[in-house]
């Protein structure tokens, strides 16, 4: 969606969206996020309680941002690949190019660590991702000419999403200095099917 195509209502709820997930991380970070509250994170923006959950449904929620939407954008992504290459190399083209916009949405070292060394954050991820890769499962089926049967497409999602998560994790072990698109190029690499 372009900004010419977003209205300013849409721009406001983006911004004030991304306002608070900024503030949530850095009380997160600063307090620990048991210790945050949602009032926290309101007083510090400025809002009321009930303001912050016209943004964001849980407290778990403001860590994530967008990723509903960048979900669905990356699954919009993989139906409109046409079939001319295999789902393998298909998954590997888009979520490479998607890399950027992922890490974006991950917020930084700092917030992954945090979501790394929290349960409620870690076991929001999860859910995260399995809904992510349902999407991704289901794209990979609607492509125009696909003939994936259920299993396959969603094997070749599960592997697709281990190299994600192999590559996010070596990551966060080099401090953040590890090149992403390079780990996720390798990871890919290392788990090709061989049909």
């Amino acid at each position: 969606m372009t900004r010419a195509e977003m209205g300013l209502r849409e721009r406001t709820r983006r911004a004030v969206r991304a306002e608070l997930a900024e503030l949530a991380l850095g009380l997160f970070v600063e307090r620990g996020y048991e210790r945050t509250t949602v009032e926290d994170i309101a007083a510090a923006a400025g809002l009321s309680k009930r303001s912050f959950f016209r943004y964001f449904p849980t407290k778990e929620d403001v860590v994530f941002g967008d990723v509903d939407d960048l979900a669905e954008r990356i699954a919009d992504d993989i139906r409109a690949r046409p079939c001319d290459g295999d789902a393998w190399a298909c998954l590997h083209a888009v979520l490479r190019d998607w890399e950027p916009r992922v890490h974006a949405a991950q917020r930084d070292l700092a917030g992954m660590r945090l979501i790394e060394t929290t349960p409620a954050l870690r076991a929001r991820l999860h859910q995260k991702r399995d809904e992510l890769r349902d999407r991704v499962t289901a794209a990979l089926r609607e492509r125009p000419g696909a003939s994936l049967d259920a299993f396959t497409a969603e094997l070749l999602t599960a592997a697709a999403g281990a190299a994600l998560d192999a590559a996010a994790r070596e990551w966060l072990r080099s401090d953040g200095t590890a090149d992403r698109a390079a780990l996720i190029d390798h990871a890919f690499t290392l788990l090709a099917p061989r049909l």
